[in-house]
C-alpha cells in the first residue's frame, strides 16, 4: 500500500492506494499553525478489515509530529484509534 498526500491552503488529504487504485482517504484541515484537525476517514468497503484506516490515521499522526503539531480528532474513527493507543495520547490537542 502507498499513501500519498496533497494539501491546498489549509485543507489536505492522505490517500491510500493499492496497485494504483485508491482504497481509502483521510481528510484534514489546519486549524492554526500547530493544530491539525482530522475530519474524516473512509475506506472502500471492498478493502475493509485490512487496517487501511488505521494506517491512514497513523500516517497523519507521524505527519503532525514532523510538523510539531497537535491533532484534534473530529473523525470518530481517528479519535478511537488514537484513544486506544497509549503511545499516541501526546498528540492530542
Amino acid at each position: 500500500m502507498n499513501i500519498k498526500q496533497s494539501e491546498q491552503d489549509k485543507n489536505g488529504v492522505f490517500k491510500a492506494f493499492i496497485e494504483n487504485q485508491e482504497v481509502g482517504h483521510l481528510e484534514y484541515a489546519w486549524l492554526g499553525p500547530k493544530t491539525l484537525s482530522i475530519n474524516h476517514t473512509e475506506v472502500n468497503p471492498d478493502f475493509g478489515g485490512q487496517g487501511i484506516g488505521k494506517k491512514l490515521v497513523l500516517h497523519a499522526v507521524a505527519f503532525a509530529r514532523e510538523k510539531n503539531a497537535k491533532i484534534k480528532a473530529l473523525c470518530t474513527y481517528a479519535k478511537a484509534v488514537i484513544d486506544k493507543n497509549p503511545d499516541l495520547q501526546d498528540i492530542l490537542a
